[in-house]
């Protein structure tokens, strides 16, 4: 398969170029120069496959120029051997509520299904290497534990990761700064998410410390993270549809990164009726999609942190198709973005968008009440992410069966959840020893330069 960037289409590149590099040097994000797509018979003998199964089918389309079907099985069978659940994810149904449980990895949240993979990827890919790579990442609270959990103790990669510092849960962040493994480092920047992430991106951009340091990224930028998120969207339709249902996702994103896999999913012919963008106050999306005006504001601290977010780099790949896959206009876009703090939608545009999506956002006092209504009703605890992919379906009127992607456990918020409840979210055993531990990371203010000479001292 060829890759292309969202800015530049005369230009292809193959999986590997498009897995280590993370962004183009354009500033652009890759995409597959054409999607792969399954017919109704096609899908119909896809549907009895175990999750591993279903994902080595998936996953070989989009990395077949790197890796045989063999190397890929191996890949996602060491992936998932340690994950808690047999089908790597449970499918737990509450008469009107279908939440899918994506937080049953090592670090309790749904980004572990990609970054596993990813890492044993990376091992694979630098097997006959001898040059070290260093992965630079940003986080608002779960990208930097998968991460980490991925890629602690490899050879030839150093991990670096950016969290906002005192912005995300006491969890999140022990789950990261405990690990004790040399290539591990973690910086807590005086800023926030969208700081962290805007530094990652502009080191990205710079071609010399980008050769210099051999840089490499895991974040949602990165296609691999999308392609294997791809998967569930694919194992839960199956699981759940018994006949010509809707069937629709509500997905509680900030990065549009995990909404995106599902976009995918439905142009590779998966017969997705809606896709349900589920956000925080901090909803940039909600406003794109119901006003057509994509304008970033000051980012908000709310009990939801991985969402506090108001740049949602993914939506560049949206762009993309929403425009015929016009590199030139998607660069027109993002150029008005950087000058104006702001790009708008035509009418055409947000017509192409609305057919797969819809967009609400869940106030605090509303999370709260979500995840004590599902304990008083259900007697389960529920994350204040997977709260707000339930509660905003209260303000929606569609229809179907509504899948929720239940993202993280709710021990990773165990503040949030305790003062909805009452209750306080035990951790699975073999994480709890994490909260006596020692953390070791860096505090570092948001200084392009210091960060950028702070990792070129440890590359």
């Amino acid at each position: 398969m060829q890759y292309i960037s969202t800015r530049n289409t005369e230009q292809t590149f193959t999986f590997k170029d498009v897995f280590l590099n993370g962004l183009a040097s354009d500033g652009g994000l890759y995409i597959p120069k054409k999607i792969p797509s399954y017919s109704l018979k096609e899908l119909e003998s896809l549907k009895e496959l175990s999750y591993e199964q279903l994902a080595v089918k998936i996953i070989f389309n989009f990395c077949s120029d790197e890796f045989n079907k063999t190397e890929i099985k191996d890949l996602v069978n060491k992936s998932y051997k340690e994950f808690r659940v047999k089908n790597v994810v449970n499918i737990k149904s509450l008469e009107n509520i279908i939440l899918l449980e994506l937080f049953h990895g090592p670090t309790l949240a749904f980004k572990d299904i990609a970054m596993q993979v990813i890492g044993n990827m990376y091992e694979k890919i630098l097997n006959d290497k001898n040059k070290v790579i260093n992965i630079v990442v940003a986080t608002s609270g779960d990208t930097g534990a998968a991460a980490i959990s991925a890629l602690k103790g490899r050879k030839n990669i150093n991990i670096f990761v950016l969290h906002p510092h005192n912005k995300i849960s006491k969890i999140q962040r022990k789950l990261m700064t405990t690990i004790k493994e040399n290539n591990v480092y973690n910086l807590a920047i005086e800023g926030n998410f969208d700081d962290c992430q805007k530094l990652v991106k502009s080191m990205f951009i710079d071609q010399s410390f980008n050769d210099e340091i051999n840089m490499s990224g895991v974040n949602s930028i990165n296609w691999a993270r999308i392609i294997v998120q791809i998967v569930y969207y694919f194992f839960s339709y199956f699981k759940i549809n018994n006949g010509n249902q809707k069937i629709n996702f509500s997905v509680p994103t900030g990065n549009f990164g995990d909404v995106f896999a599902g976009y995918i999913a439905k142009k590779m012919g998966l017969p997705i009726n809606k896709l349900i963008v589920a956000t925080n106050k901090n909803d940039i999306l909600k406003r794109v999609i119901n006003t057509g005006v994509y304008k970033p504001k000051e980012v908000l601290q709310t009990i939801s942190p991985s969402m506090d977010i108001q740049v949602a780099s993914n939506f560049e790949r949206l762009i993309f198709y929403i425009n015929s896959n016009d590199d030139q206009i998607t660069l027109k876009k993002m150029e008005e973005l950087k000058k104006n703090n702001e790009f708008k939608l035509n009418g055409e545009q947000m017509s192409i968008l609305r057919d797969d999506f819809i967009s609400e956002s869940l106030s605090e006092d509303e999370t709260k009440d979500v995840i004590k209504k599902i304990n008083k009703n259900y007697n389960i605890l529920v994350d204040p992410h997977t709260a707000i992919g339930i509660g905003v379906l209260d303000k929606l009127s569609n229809n179907g069966i509504n899948i929720i992607l239940s993202t993280a456990h709710p021990s990773k918020f165990p503040e949030a959840v305790k003062e909805a409840t009452g209750k306080h979210p035990e951790l699975p055993p073999k994480i709890k020893k994490i909260i006596e531990e020692e953390e070791k990371f860096d505090i570092l203010p948001n200084d392009l330069n210091l960060i950028k000479k702070f990792i070129k001292e440890r590359a």
